[in-house]
């Protein structure tokens, strides 16, 4: 079969990437044609239509500044699709772009796949009446979504979370010898994960780093995201911040802890076991026209939503401060909150089920 797959995101990349290797198992025929980033790119080998940091708008006011950008991405993508001719339309996520490409793939009469759903239980319910009409199997990978699709008279299959099979797959890693080939010091590490854009980088690096003086028997390593150039770290480093490239699951393993822009990276640093605080800040006026849309919603990190409980603390805006920062990574670097973190670890992995999502979610593609 054609398969046409959009993922527009880094986390996008990593769970469309993998389930391509799963079709690619099950169905020898498997062709693609896809939107996304480099994980996409060595499944398939070739590049993508378009890669995904050329389409990644960071909150309200970057949105509406780039709305003729993303409208003029949807025009040459339905063209697109249309020139291909799939026989499934895959959607990882990204509901503003692929809601829309969801209802012309389906006039077109082609098979839609939602998979990795939209944070529609945060915000924008009533985009599930688009996904009711348009999408014809909608695949999740956090428990709870499957009950609130139910909700909505939408039958959601549960795959569970593709990123236990990406870490469970992971060899061992040798901590010395990883310090060695990235010319890091003997000092224990704190690692940064910044995000993937460059305007959220750019601001959260800033605070991350403040803490440095708290900290002096700990090295910095920054988590280089694969969309940004190397140069563009190099004003953050000196004698005891350093930055690796593409090696953010190597670089937690062999970490003492992290700080976390909030995202799929919290749940990643999680599942890999290693403590941490969840940072986020966005522009005030993006802060405030969120608060008013997103609901019923306690958390922002995926570890506390899917444990329906603060597992990790959250420092958000004004609160996401040095002296913040530095208390709550005390605390988890050491002693009973450390030990108490890493059990509640044990207990999500339990919750989001074991082994075979990307499988699991090629299956009900395949077979239909």
């Amino acid at each position: 079969m054609k398969y046409y797959i959009i993922a527009g995101e880094a986390s996008g990349d990593l769970h469309a990437s993998n389930l391509m290797k799963s079709l690619l198992r099950k169905d020898p025929t498997a062709e693609f044609r896809f939107w996304g980033g480099d994980l996409m790119t060595e499944v398939a080998g070739f590049p993508p239509v378009k890669h995904y940091r050329d389409l990644a708008f960071m909150g309200f006011l970057e949105v509406a500044k780039n709305l003729g950008t993303i409208l003029k991405n949807i025009r040459f993508c339905k063209e697109d699709i249309q020139n291909y001719k799939p026989d499934v339309l895959i959607l990882v996520d990204y509901p503003g772009f692929n809601l829309r490409i969801a209802e012309f793939g389906k006039n077109l009469g082609i098979k839609i796949i939602y998979y990795i759903s939209p944070q529609l239980w945060a915000w924008k319910e009533g985009r599930v009446e688009k996904i009711r009409k348009f999408v014809d199997e909608m695949l999740v990978i956090l428990p709870f979504e499957k009950d609130f699709y139910k909700k909505h008279q939408v039958d959601a299959h549960f795959t569970g979370h593709p990123l236990l099979d990406a870490i469970s797959d992971l060899k061992e890693i040798d901590i010395q010898k990883f310090k060695a080939e990235n010319n890091l010091n003997e000092k224990e590490i704190i690692a940064l994960l910044p995000g993937s854009r460059e305007q959220e980088v750019a601001k959260m690096l800033e605070l991350m780093l403040s803490v440095r003086p708290y900290f002096k028997e700990y090295q910095f390593v920054i988590a280089g995201a694969p969309s940004l150039p190397k140069e563009f770290y190099q004003k953050y480093v000196d004698e005891n911040v350093h930055f690796v490239s593409n090696k953010t699951y190597d670089l937690l393993r062999c970490s003492k802890a992290a700080l976390v822009t909030s995202g799929t990276a919290t749940l990643e640093t999680a599942l890999l076991n290693i403590p941490e605080v969840v940072c986020y800040r966005s522009s005030r006026i993006s802060y405030e026209i969120g608060k008013r849309v997103v609901k019923n919603i306690k958390y922002i990190s995926l570890v506390n939503l899917i444990m329906d409980e603060k597992i990790v603390t959250e420092l958000i805006q004004s609160d996401l401060n040095t002296k913040n920062l530095v208390k709550e990574l005390q605390l988890i670097l050491d002693g009973n909150s450390r030990e108490k973190m890493l059990q509640d670890f044990e207990l999500l992995r339990q919750k989001l089920g074991g082994k075979g999502a990307s499988d699991h979610a090629a299956d009900i593609i395949i077979k239909g």
